[in-house]
C-alpha cells in the first residue's frame, strides 16, 4: 500500500522539532520566526544532510534507514513510544484499509463471563462489545451506534466529563495520544477522516490534536464519579487479541474491595 497523501511523517517531525528549546541544547541565539529548532539544526544533530531532512518533512518520497530513524530520535529527544511511531511512519508497507471489526465469539463469551467491567475496542477505538458491569458504569447501550467510540464519548458527550470530573483532561489527552499513533498510519482512510472531522467540533480536541502527542496504552487507575454508583476507583489494563491484533480487551478492576459493579 502506498503512503498516505496526508503528510503524517512531516507533521510529526515538525511538531517534535518545534517543541525543543534551542537554548537548553546549547544552540546559538538566533532570530527565529517559529518556536523550536531549525531544520538545519535537526539535520546537524542527526548527522544527515539538511536537504535530505527537508525532503522528509515535506513528505517527498524518501525512506530513511533504521540507523537514520534512530539518529533522528536522538536528535529530537524522542521517547521510546515516539521512536516506535517514527519507525512505523517510515515503513513502506502500511496497515490494511480499515474495515469494521467483528469480535470473535470466544472473545465475546470471555467478556460476558467477567464480573468486573470489561469491553472490547477496535483500531478506531470503536466500542464493539461489553458486559453488563461495563454498561452500568459507562452506559454503552444508551449510546447511538456511531457514538459508541471511546473518543466520541470522551470529547463529544457530557457523560465523560461528569464521570471523570477534574481528571477528565488527563484522561482525554491520554486517549487522544493513544489514538494518534494509529490514526497517522491510516490518515487518508475515509473511516478515520470522518471520525476526525466529527471530533474537531470539540475545542479541546482541536487544540490538543495540534500537539501531536504519542503514547502507548498503559495500565493505571481511573476514578469515576457516577451519579448512581458514586465515586469509584478502578485499575484498568488492556490486552491485545491473538485472533485479531486490532482488538483490545479492556478490563476495569475495582481498587480495594474486589466487588463487581
Amino acid at each position: 500500500m502506498k503512503r498516505p497523501t496526508h503528510n503524517a511523517l512531516g507533521d510529526f517531525l515538525r511538531s517534535r522539532r518545534e517543541r525543543l528549546d534551542p537554548a537548553a541544547l546549547g544552540l546559538p541565539k538566533l532570530r527565529r520566526r517559529t518556536p523550536g529548532l531549525r531544520r538545519e539544526e535537526v539535520a546537524a544533530r542527526a548527522g544527515i544532510g539538511a536537504d535530505w531532512y527537508l525532503r522528509l518533512e515535506q513528505g517527498r518520497s524518501t525512506t530513511p534507514s533504521a540507523a537514520t530513524v534512530e539518529a533522528l530520535g536522538r536528535a529530537l529527544l524522542l521517547s521510546q513510544a515516539e521512536v516506535a511511531h517514527l519507525r512505523a511512519l517510515t515503513r513502506v508497507v502500511r496497515p490494511p484499509p480499515f474495515a469494521p471489526e467483528q469480535v470473535p465469539p470466544a472473545m465475546a463469551r470471555v467478556v460476558a463471563s467477567l464480573r468486573e467491567p470489561a469491553y472490547v475496542t477496535g483500531r478506531r477505538l470503536d466500542v464493539l462489545a461489553w458486559n453488563p458491569a461495563a454498561d452500568r458504569l459507562l452506559g454503552f447501550s444508551r449510546q447511538a451506534e456511531r457514538d459508541r467510540n471511546t473518543l466520541a464519548l470522551m470529547f463529544l458527550s457530557p457523560i465523560a466529563r461528569q464521570l471523570f470530573g477534574s481528571g477528565w483532561e488527563g484522561e482525554a489527552r491520554r486517549v487522544l495520544a493513544a489514538f494518534r499513533a494509529t490514526h497517522d498510519l491510516l490518515a487518508d482512510d475515509p473511516a478515520f477522516a470522518s471520525l476526525l472531522a466529527r471530533l474537531q467540533a470539540s475545542p479541546e480536541f482541536a487544540r490538543w490534536w495540534k500537539a501531536h502527542d504519542i503514547r502507548v496504552p498503559r495500565s493505571g487507575i481511573k476514578v469515576f464519579h457516577h451519579p448512581r454508583l458514586g465515586t469509584r476507583a478502578f485499575e484498568h489494563s488492556s490486552y491485545q487479541s491473538n485472533d485479531d491484533p486490532s482488538l483490545r480487551l479492556v478490563v476495569l478492576v475495582p481498587t480495594g474491595a474486589r466487588r463487581a459493579v
